[in-house]
């Protein structure tokens, strides 16, 4: 129990995607001449040609039914019995993938390869800053990994238990001399590969728009990954993944928020601050409504402004901020 705790506190800390502090300034990206880092650990040969595999898809996308039965079967050897396949499979099954969680690791290629499959921290897949066409995998789709940790989104909580996380090599943020977070920009190639690989995974698992997520919109007090720059508006335009508002929606819900100068007149009556909390954690975030502006609150409208309105993430709801929360609740209600 003792070494137990020891390795998960020791992969705690030294896996960046948990939080990094604002007062600590990060060493600038060092890219990795090498592919792999040595692992010292012998393990498994992993023999390609052995195995069951399966891989006809009975899902009723129509019914947003993600029920298949796809890749490998693992079976029980019971001593002196036969277990046959003649039924297989049944259609009152699903998948345990419903979401996928991005994430960066504050580390480089070969200290990030290090951590995630030598430390308590895992994460399925890990896409490096190479200019090469090779992703690494670490975990099998179809077990958990550790990447999201104590984590909500909508009703679901403790997302291990049905996400796959992929984690970014990017060395996350530095703070400049007034204190702000200069975040580290994602090369084009890494783009690439993160949604080549987030789009295989969408279309397979058939995973919602509103289940692609960052680890700072299901931790948002904790964490701040994949942060500003990385390209969600990209994704969803180009290889339609995930969510984004619709602009014209944006744009009622923004002349009407500007005509009744709503802001400037409530924005310390806790009636709007409730009310505000109250959106938030109808579109997804784990938010007690309050009525508050308390530091929670600020993380939490931070981290929806990282995700859907890059170029302020004040943690302060201006107009445009809360007209983009009101189209996306419209366009993405719970169900």
């Amino acid at each position: 129990m003792r070494n137990s705790l020891y390795l998960t506190t020791l992969g705690i800390l030294i896996i960046s995607c948990g939080s990094q502090q604002k007062t600590v300034k990060s060493k600038t990206p060092v890219k990795s001449t090498t592919p792999v880092a040595l692992v010292p650990v012998k393990k498994p040969e992993i023999k390609q040609d052995e195995g069951e595999y399966y891989k006809v898809n009975i899902a009723d996308i129509t019914k947003n039914d993600n029920t298949v039965s796809y890749g490998s079967i693992v079976s029980a050897n019971p001593a002196g019995y036969k277990v046959t396949k003649n039924y297989f499979p049944s259609v009152g099954q699903n998948f345990r993938q419903r979401y996928i969680i991005l994430h960066y690791t504050v580390l480089d290629d070969e200290k990030s390869i290090s951590t995630l499959t030598q430390q308590a921290v895992s994460a399925h897949y890990l896409v490096n800053t190479l200019p090469d066409k090779e992703i690494y995998q670490f975990v099998d789709e179809n077990k958990r990994s550790y990447h999201a940790g104590v984590s909500n989104w909508r009703k679901d909580q403790n997302l291990n238990d049905t996400s796959i996380g992929i984690e970014i090599v990017n060395m996350g943020y530095t703070v400049d001399s007034t204190g702000l977070r200069v975040f580290t920009p994602f090369p084009e190639e890494q783009i690439k590969k993160v949604a080549a690989l987030v789009k295989d995974l969408v279309v397979r698992y058939n995973i919602q728009p509103t289940n692609v997520l960052a680890h700072s919109d299901i931790a948002p007090t904790r964490k701040q990954d994949p942060g500003p720059l990385f390209p969600w508006k990209r994704l969803y335009d180009e290889y339609q993944i995930g969510m984004w508002y619709d602009e014209t929606a944006k744009q009622t819900f923004l002349n009407q928020i500007l005509t009744t100068n709503e802001i400037t007149l409530q924005y310390n009556n806790p009636e709007f601050v409730s009310r505000v909390q109250q959106q938030l954690a109808q579109f997804g975030y784990a938010l007690n409504v309050n009525g508050v502006w308390d530091k929670a609150t600020k993380q939490t409208i931070e981290a929806f402004q990282f995700h859907f309105r890059p170029m302020n993430y004040s943690g302060i709801v201006d107009a445009e901020t809360l007209a983009i929360l009101q189209a996306l609740i419209q366009k993405y209600p719970q169900k």
